[in-house]
């Protein structure tokens, strides 16, 4: 994000709050083409408040905060939507890694951790002393300062939402030519030549952009209740099928790293520690869905927010729970190296399962790609649509944002036909991005509420932050050890 809005979007010190507002008025008054606008259909915490800040214009014209008129509805399908992806398949493998015992261990643990950073985002959101804080880097931003803000926080925010957007592309490409192949399968009438994978790429950029034009996050709300049934829907259908069919003969439920020794055994651990922590997805979205909430002093945006988290939650760690307990034992052992649940049904009992089931399971997967797209790449349209406004100081007209999403499809589509192998760099990325979800938050809590350093709170948010911090360092080492140790097939533009 710019300077402009980091001066007038979220920022401690009142007095230079004060100034900067002024001037960003003052800037926009100057303009003959532009006339400020209050924001008067959007209830605040601020305005009942004595004293409060002023509020910032552009907040209005920005997608994310366009439209305050959400609910707990809106917010907990934005949250399942997000919330539920791809990488959740790879569950059974981490079980397979980690035995019985260690996986459903490491499984909790997760989930509890990052529920815990949820619920310290959702708190930070707003205060009565200052603005609310509707993007992720502009908390950090709050808490560690402008400079440290940005260095800690633009990577991870970037590539959880524009690289989100890019593995949706490779997934969503990969899973219309399989649809493809599956359509022609013993149809002897059926003389297509199927595309190319860059081509399948490009279909689904080209419906995931056309979709994309809808102005902001409030109005996308029915696309992520499609997109979290659609994700509910094949996760569900994927584990019933693993253990509705006979299980392979001989398999073990022995952890594969028991297998291993030596260097090899703690990379297989942290390895498959990785995927079951990649699985819980969406903090950095977190805040740009509540803050298309509305908020007042008696109905605080941050109690409806809670009441979505709780429902959509429990749906998400049930799907979890549920795909790594069956797949694991249903296939045990026989998960490939980084397979998914999908790829051993596949392998196993694919000349078993009908043609309408796989068609089904496909349809399925492209559709929740697709609208969980939209939910990513409004995170990267709004940082762009800024950009303008602070540039041309008014708001984008409708023609400008059509360029902006089609252009930021088209940079995707470069990147997922230049690294279709991103994949597999995932647990790598993944690693450096991890502290976006399981360390910044209890820093960010610590400094900004500034609790005794006596108090349990200082003390579990100092522990976990420290904890989070020295497990991101291990699954990066771990993911280049793999790399280096089983090598990467670069296929570059050649998806």
């Amino acid at each position: 994000m710019g300077e402009v809005g980091i001066e007038v979007g979220c920022v401690s010190n009142s007095s230079i709050r004060h100034d900067s507002m002024l001037k960003m008025m003052k800037s926009f008054d100057s303009s003959s083409s532009v006339q400020v606008l209050p924001i008067t259909d959007i209830p605040t915490l601020e305005s009942s408040l004595p004293s409060s800040p002023p509020l910032n214009p552009i907040e209005a014209w920005l997608p994310i905060t366009e439209s305050r008129n959400g609910n707990t509805f809106s917010a907990m399908f934005h949250l399942l939507c997000s919330g539920i992806g791809i990488q959740a398949l790879s569950l059974p493998f981490a079980f397979a890694s980690l035995g019985w015992v260690w996986g459903m261990i490491s499984i909790s643990v997760t989930f509890v951790w990052q529920l815990y950073t949820t619920s310290l985002l959702i708190k930070l959101h707003e205060s009565p002393s200052r603005p609310r804080c509707s993007r992720y880097l502009l908390l950090a931003i709050t808490a560690f300062g402008t400079k440290l803000g940005k260095l800690l926080s633009i990577f991870p925010v970037m590539y959880l939402s524009g690289g989100t957007c890019v593995m949706l592309i490779i997934t969503g490409g990969g899973t219309m030519q399989l649809l493809f192949k599956t359509l022609c399968r013993e149809a002897a009438d059926c003389h297509a030549k199927s595309l190319s994978g860059a081509e399948w790429f490009l279909v689904f950029t080209s419906l995931a952009i056309a979709m994309a034009q809808l102005p902001n996050l409030n109005s996308i709300a029915k696309t992520s209740l499609v997109g979290a049934i659609m994700a509910l829907g094949y996760c569900t259908l994927l584990w019933a099928l693993s253990i509705s069919m006979d299980r392979p003969k001989d398999i073990s439920y022995e952890p594969l790293v028991k297998k291993e020794s030596g260097v090899d055994m703690f990379g297989g651990i942290l390895s498959a520690i990785g995927i079951i922590v990649l699985c819980f997805r969406g903090h950095n979205v977190v805040l740009e869905i509540q803050g298309t909430l509305p908020s007042d002093s008696k109905q605080p945006s941050r109690k409806t927010m809670w009441r979505a988290v709780k429902i959509s939650y429990t749906l998400i760690v049930m799907c979890l729970f549920s795909l790594a307990i069956a797949g694991f034992w249903a296939y045990g052992d026989e998960i490939l190296f980084n397979g998914t649940i999908l790829t051993a049904i596949l392998k196993i009992h694919g000349d078993k399962i009908s043609k309408s089931m796989m068609i089904l399971i496909c349809i399925q997967i492209i559709i929740s790609c697709l609208c969980t797209f939209q939910i990513y790449a409004m995170v990267v349209f709004d940082n762009l649509e800024f950009r303008y406004i602070s540039s041309k100081k008014k708001k984008c007209p409708w023609w400008v944002r059509t360029c902006i999403r089609l252009f930021f499809g088209g940079l995707a589509f470069f990147i997922a036909v230049t690294f279709p192998f991103l994949g597999s760099l995932a647990p790598l990325i993944g690693g450096m991005t991890m502290p976006l979800t399981y360390v910044y938050p209890c820093f960010m809590w610590i400094a900004i509420k500034k609790p005794s350093s006596k108090s349990a709170m200082w003390w579990v948010n100092l522990a976990l932050g420290c904890l989070g911090v020295i497990l991101s360092v291990l699954l990066v080492a771990a993911a280049i050890w793999n790399l280096s140790d089983k090598g990467l097939n670069a296929n570059f533009f050649d998806p």
